[in-house]
């Protein structure tokens, strides 16, 4: 396709395009396609955009991905992610797409302008809240001339498995639009169904766009699909440091872990996480093989991998996560009856089971028979664990510091284990780690230093407010900083205790406030420290304070609502307005 002269001609001064050169050519392709939606809704509200297109389509939020043609001939693509792995999907599409020559934009769902539709568990990630919510709510119009696909990214595991995904389909239906191809509900095994998807979408598109001509491409493509994502090369970490921060008399084990980033080239900023690929206890494995008695060098062929049945089990399936589609699979082989009560539709005793059961309790508990490839393709792949990572670049240097919570306990007079935790806490110094950075633009510093910040971090979500306080400091921001902090007891689990004097000492942090659970009677928690600290809470917003919060999506929520109770409190009981006060960035696990 050509695009009209008066599009093609840059509407540029020499010293702008020089200006607009210098700054493209230091951006990677993901830059490049952020930069290109900023722009894009930048120009939508100074009310130059392009002419608004007739439709849209949303993204499919825990990690997903949606696309659609706009009245201006061309593919948008519009994600949500709360991990990272829609973003990746996303951006592959898009590549795959432009190396087509069809012209296509890449948009994470909050920068896409909801005018533009002019013609946790079951909650989506929080860069696409507002346009779920638009898109479900009662101003969302008519659309008979959208036409969209999603593909939601979920984990079975939990009761609401791709369930925005599913919530937005029906909707968009409801509203008139029409369906280009069937919905992906995508599992942890990401491209069992992302690819046919993507491969299903991009004849559509192609289908969709053909009465346009070829795009040229803005600058030389020689590649069409974005090169492996860093998560599927780690890099081999060295372990610098793995200490205990909890006292033996604490209920938790929560370990510092320094790792050298050394050689790697990776960098990462305050807000980011690091990825990493661990392997399963060598005792659940054995575990495994004896209560199905298999032979763990019996040699498995699946998905163009051949390896002994111990390796699959080890560094390639999940074992610490049951997940509904091989609890039904294994409930077939079963034939118990109990095992089908359990499985029943509507049984709300299954989530709790499943929440609490790894793949070994359910073996053991109604035995059947697996033969080696089956087992391998039934269970799920063993994915990279994400934690926020507890240090400043500007500070460490070729370091990344995290903050993890050793998961170990027993059940049925055995030890169980979380993968990644307990590779983690078992390792030696010396040891090497496979680890990638995971960005997480949604979460970072306001980018006027001046700003205020309040961070709310119970338990490990302080770890990235620790990179917060680093970072500020060896910029010399001038905005104050206030941390709320929470867990059980002060004397054995008060995290980076003598870090968090200091920094009062050195005015590096402003205020902190402190809440541990089991130390009184009446248990308290950061979201009631909140409350009682509403009026400065409101006031700092008020004078452009960010807010941020990290931790377990339960705690999450009951921040979230002492938040709207502050806010409404102080500015006259307005709830609509209080969702809207302040800078506001979550990361919620």
């Amino acid at each position: 396709m050509s695009l009209p002269q008066a599009l093609l001609a840059p509407p540029l001064s020499a010293e702008m395009a020089d200006a607009v050169a210098r700054l493209t050519q230091e951006l990677d392709a993901s830059g490049l396609w952020w930069l290109s939606g900023y722009a894009a809704g930048l120009a939508s509200r100074s009310g130059l955009a392009l002419p608004p297109p007739a439709e849209a389509a949303p993204a499919q939020p825990a990690s997903a991905a949606a696309a659609r043609q706009d009245t201006a001939g061309r593919l948008t693509i519009v994600y949500g992610s709360q991990t990272g792995n829609a973003r990746r999907v996303a951006e592959q599409l898009a590549a795959e797409v432009e190396g087509l020559g069809l012209p296509v934009r890449l948009l994470r769902a909050d920068t896409y302008p909801t005018r533009e539709l002019t013609q946790g568990d079951g909650d989506p990630p929080d860069d696409a809240r507002e346009l779920v919510d638009f898109i479900t709510g009662k101003r969302a119009p008519r659309l008979e001339h959208l036409h969209y696909a999603i593909l939601g990214l979920g984990d079975s595991s939990y009761p609401q498995f791709c369930a925005i995904g599913q919530g937005l389909d029906a909707r968009l239906a409801e509203l008139g639009a029409q369906r280009l191809l069937p919905r992906g509900d995508a599992d942890l095994d990401i491209d069992t169904v992302a690819a046919p998807w993507r491969r299903q979408a991009l004849a559509a598109a192609k289908e969709a766009l053909k009465p346009l001509a070829t795009v040229t491409p803005l600058r030389p493509q020689t590649v069409a699909v974005p090169s492996p994502p860093a998560r599927e090369q780690p890099f081999a970490a060295e372990l610098l440091v793995n200490q205990r921060i909890t006292s033996a008399r604490s209920g938790k084990d929560v370990r510092h872990i320094e790792l050298s980033l050394e050689g790697s080239g990776l960098q990462y900023a305050p807000g980011d996480a690091l990825g990493v690929s661990p392997r399963n206890p060598d005792a659940l494995v054995d575990a495994v093989l004896d209560t199905l008695r298999l032979d763990g060098d019996s040699v498995v062929a699946h998905a163009e991998q051949t390896l002994p049945l111990r390796d699959w089990l080890s560094r390639k399936r999940e074992l610490t996560k049951l997940a509904r589609p091989f609890l039904l699979a294994h409930g077939e082989r079963s034939g118990d009856a109990d095992l089908q009560a359990l499985l029943a539709p509507g049984n709300a005793a299954l989530a709790e089971w499943l929440g609490e059961r790894q793949v070994i309790d359910l073996l053991q508990a109604w035995p059947a028979d697996w033969a080696p490839e089956a087992l391998v393709a039934a269970l799920r792949p063993l994915v990279p664990r994400l934690y926020s990572i507890a240090s400043s670049q500007k500070v460490v240097g070729d370091e990344a510091h995290l903050t993890v919570a050793h998961i170990e306990y027993q059940r049925a007079g055995a030890t169980r284990w979380g993968a990644a935790s307990h590779f983690l806490a078992s390792r030696a110094d010396g040891d090497a780690l496979p680890i990638h950075i995971e960005r997480n633009e949604r979460f970072r510093l306001p980018a006027d230093a001046s700003r205020d910040v309040i961070m709310i971090g119970p338990g490990t979500g302080v770890a990235p407010f620790r990179g917060f306080v680093q970072e500020r400091a060896a910029i010399g921001a001038a905005g104050r900083n206030w941390l709320f902090f929470g867990n059980p007891h002060f004397s054995s689990d008060f995290l980076y205790q003598l870090e968090w004097q200091r920094a009062l000492k050195s005015g590096q942090l402003q205020r902190l406030d402190l809440a541990f659970s089991r130390d009184r009677a009446d248990r308290i928690y950061v979201q009631q420290r909140l409350r009682e600290r509403g009026r400065d809470v409101y006031d700092w917003l008020q004078n452009g304070a960010h807010l941020y919060v990290c931790g377990a999506i339960a705690m999450g929520k009951d921040v979230h609502a002492a938040l709207l109770d502050v806010i409404a409190t102080h500015n006259g009981g307005d709830a609509e307005a209080a969702a809207n006060q302040g800078r506001y960035a979550r990361d919620v696990y």
